[in-house]
């Protein structure tokens, strides 16, 4: 059970984030193995999508890294000057693997276009078995990290699954360009380059699609409005809760925070009330993991 006199300091996201350090860290490591064999086999196999898809692996190290960071920091309790804890972050991070993939994605472009624009040999057929290996890891980890981001509910942690899936795109996209230059032969080669401009516009995709929740969070946007909806329910059940009047959700990394005002019976001593607000804290506790504190404001029913 809480102590509701100390929620701040007894329920901190510090287990939450070790679950999502873990698995951050199995990401990074995969990461840098799968850019190191990436690019190697597109400078021996002369395939610049797959030395584009290795830039991709080399962001993801660097935007795992960024996470891993972000997670230990955000983990710590609050404090005098972060009363609230340090859950936004997450939020920060997640935002930075947003530009970090936009800058991944222009180098590729950029880069693409000049290989269009000059002539080069056609791939090797040996990338074609590197990138099916590539695709078969990425696919698996954003599954792994992706779970482990819905359990702890961190959009940083979702974050980086959804890079790890990118990865894997632009791993299918340098994989039909590669095959399409070896089976049309000379003339065709430019269909790697091309390969590299689809997957960057998948990055770009992955970008926004990371960073729009993340600015949200930044922004004390609501969050779901199912959670409220069942906050209320379950507060109105307590006895001598008349009713909720208003009930705000605002999420801080893996926790989130209830803002609420309840109604209560207005001959009820200051005393009773203080202890109806503690019954409710209780309750909603008991029913929310990952709820970190609930503010409640007690006003005197208009119908005592």
């Amino acid at each position: 059970m809480w102590n509701l006199n100390e929620g701040l300091v007894d329920r901190n996201p510090n287990e939450l984030s070790k679950k999502g350090l873990r698995t951050t860290l199995i990401g990074i490591v995969a990461s840098g193995l799968l850019a190191l064999v990436k690019g190697l086999g597109g400078v021996f196999g002369h395939s610049y999508a797959l030395i584009a898809d290795a830039i991709e692996s080399a962001s993801d190290v660097l935007t795992s890294a960024m996470l891993w960071a972000g997670l230990k920091w955000s983990s710590r309790p609050p404090d005098e000057n972060h009363p609230y804890g340090h859950g936004k972050i997450e939020a920060l991070v997640a935002v930075g693997i947003g530009i970090a993939l936009t800058i991944a994605a222009g180098i590729i472009v950029h880069d693409s276009i000049l290989h269009i624009l000059e002539p080069h040999k056609s791939p090797a057929p040996f990338t074609l078995i590197v990138l099916v290996v590539v695709v078969l890891t990425k696919e698996l980890l954003y599954r792994f990290v992706l779970k482990t981001g819905e359990e702890i509910d961190s959009s940083a942690v979702k974050a980086d699954a959804f890079h790890h899936r990118s990865d894997a795109i632009t791993s299918v996209a340098a994989f039909i360009g590669i095959s399409i230059a070896l089976i049309g032969g000379k003339g065709f080669e430019i269909a790697d380059d091309f390969a590299a401009l689809i997957a960057a516009g998948f990055i770009l995709y992955n970008a926004y699609g990371i960073s729009r929740p993340a600015i949200g969070e930044l922004l004390d946007e609501a969050v779901d409005p199912e959670l409220c909806i069942k906050v209320v329910e379950i507060a109105e059940k307590i006895p001598d809760v008349i009713k909720v009047e208003r009930c705000r959700s605002r999420k801080m990394g893996t926790a989130f925070h209830i803002d609420m005002h309840i109604w209560v019976d207005g001959d009820q001593t200051v005393t009773r009330g203080h202890n109806i607000a503690h019954k409710v804290k209780d309750e909603l506790f008991g029913n929310f993991p990952q709820l970190i504190d609930v503010h409640i404001h007690v006003e005197p029913s208009e119908y005592p």
